[in-house]
């Protein structure tokens, strides 16, 4: 999930991990796509 904090957008894990903040919220989607697909990836 993306969450807006003070220094960004910040992705975090649904564990409550911190996965990085970003500047801009397009960024963080782009890292949220990005961690999604190697999930799914380490599935099959």
């Amino acid at each position: 999930m993306i969450i807006k904090a003070k220094e960004g957008f910040r992705v975090v894990a649904e564990s409550g991990r911190n996965m990085g903040t970003y500047p801009t919220k397009e960024q963080a989607e782009v890292r949220l796509r990005q961690i999604e697909m190697f999930k799914h990836m380490k599935k099959k």
